[in-house]
């Protein structure tokens, strides 16, 4: 039996509750709030004891595959798989298929650690005791969770009700709790016994598949044929769509923990948060003597207890008190803190209407296996974007029927292949692509290249690239 925890990354959630910087395209785990890394690298650096762990395996969304093997590639980070699942459905069918994955890999003993990509936690000793007591209940034959000490009634989360204490340290689940109404939550904090639910698990792969034919027979079937018809691709294991479809849609604590008999708890005291709301990166923030946090271009006059960011424009903030005022490249959010769980709401209202859905699902910059691009202006025929290009990456060999595209080199710098000539373009030079040339952009160097293009034409959709030859297996 394999000694090591299998950590299991979930990381294909698209929330918006972090709009404007987190939207369906770009979501919270791949954005860098607090700290030098993004949630899903911090996520990456606490598994990373690899004494205690095996390399992690992630599942995630089919567009987000480059953004999870290049964040865990900047942190030097190897990973046992990247899942992909074909459709969205819950927690249930994803733990089920990270879960049969692992038991392929490691056997059905295999300890399977199951993780938020998003989630803020304090990796401290406390939290380390935590893991050791979860493993050990977890080798016992118990289905482990993890409850968070509440420090307020906070009603953004489910509670566990702890029951009689197991030998190991964790204590059985009496019960599970819904999200509570403000009264419910405090009368839980008063009478004790109480804890957050975290949404974190321990269990043996082979057991918690065991457990889910039980309980959830269609989840555990569709999980194990949708990874006995997948397919590779590159250093991705893709879900085959039709099985995995197949599953209900369903949270594993619907599905499993509700209903098992062998749910256990470990009462938690470490620093965690799901940052479900402005309000969440607020209080983890590093707060100024009048309890502001402010990031980016921001200049605070006569303003308490306020959450101030801005990822462009430079904000400048006067005479409030308790708001959260956030600036992503093409929209601005104001609003109280203590109403910032309703975020969700204004997203709701935005993607209701054509003029602002776009809003909600796509973001100004776009990530690629290669870089990215950021757009920066938009006319009737012709665009301009800012591409960036990762050291000894290239895009595509590639070509367009309706546009041409002028290169400026402003950072590092660039091989252009055009036609059958490749040349070297350094800062302050240009390049002229016609319609319909085949061309490729590469970064040779050891930084960055920032590219400013221009494009003209008819036509100026992402749809219109012909790819000829390309690395990462796009067509």
């Amino acid at each position: 039996m394999n000694s090591k925890i299998i950590p299991v990354i979930m990381a294909g959630g698209k929330g918006t509750r972090l709009w404007p910087l987190s939207r369906a395209s770009a979501p919270k785990q791949f954005i860098q709030f607090i700290g030098d890394k993004t949630l899903f690298q911090a996520t990456l650096s606490r598994v990373s004891d690899q004494k205690l762990y095996e390399a992690p395996v992630v599942i995630t969304n089919e567009d987000f595959r480059f953004l999870v093997a290049e964040q865990a590639r900047e942190l030097g980070i190897k990973l046992s798989g990247i899942l992909l699942e074909p459709v969205a459905r819950n927690t249930a069918p994803a733990v089920a298929a990270a879960a049969a994955f692992v038991e392929s890999r490691f056997g059905e003993d295999a300890v399977l650690q199951v993780l938020a990509s998003d989630h803020e936690i304090t990796a401290d000793a406390g939290y380390f005791d935590a893991i050791r007591i979860a493993k050990e209940t977890a080798l016992s034959g118990r289905l482990v969770t993890f409850g968070i000490a509440p420090t307020e009634p906070a009603t953004g989360y489910g509670y566990i009700e702890i029951g009689e204490a197991l030998p190991t340290g964790a204590c059985k689940v009496k019960r599970f709790v819904e999200k509570p109404v403000l009264a419910e939550a405090e009368k839980m904090l008063s009478a004790g016994g109480f804890a957050w639910n975290s949404g974190i698990f321990m269990f043996k792969a082979g057991q918690v598949l065991s457990e889910l034919s039980s309980f959830a027979p269609e989840v555990e079937a569709a999980a194990r044929a949708a990874l006995a018809k997948a397919s590779s691709d590159l250093d991705f294991t893709r879900l085959d769509a039709q099985e995995f479809a197949a599953s209900p849609d369903i949270s594993v604590d619907y599905a499993l923990m509700e209903k098992t008999s062998n749910a256990a708890v470990v009462p938690s005291s470490f620093t965690w948060s799901d940052l479900g709301s402005w309000d969440a990166v607020w209080k983890l923030g590093a707060r100024d003597e009048a309890g502001n946090v402010a990031s980016g271009n921001a200049t605070l006059i006569n303003t308490r207890n306020s959450l101030v960011m801005s990822r462009t424009s430079h904000l400048a903030v006067q005479g409030l008190d308790g708001v959260a005022v956030i600036a992503s490249e093409d929209a601005v959010y104001i609003g109280r803190l203590e109403d910032s769980q309703n975020v969700g709401k204004i997203v709701k209202q935005l993607a209701a209407t054509k003029a602002t859905a776009a809003l909600t699902e796509t973001h100004p910059t776009s990530y690629r296996p290669w870089g990215g691009y950021t757009s920066v202006l938009n006319g009737d025929r012709f665009q301009v974007k800012r591409l960036f290009v990762t050291p000894g990456k290239k895009l595509s060999l590639q070509k367009h029927h309706h546009r041409s595209e002028h290169w400026i080199c402003v950072k590092g710098t660039a091989e252009v292949t055009i036609g059958e000539e490749t040349r070297t373009v350094r800062e302050n030079e240009s390049v002229y692509i016609p319609q319909g040339e085949v061309h490729r952009l590469a970064n040779p160097g050891k930084i960055m290249l920032e590219m400013i293009e221009v494009q003209t034409g008819s036509y100026l959709g992402e749809d219109d690239i012909i790819r000829i030859v390309d690395e990462f297996g796009r067509g």
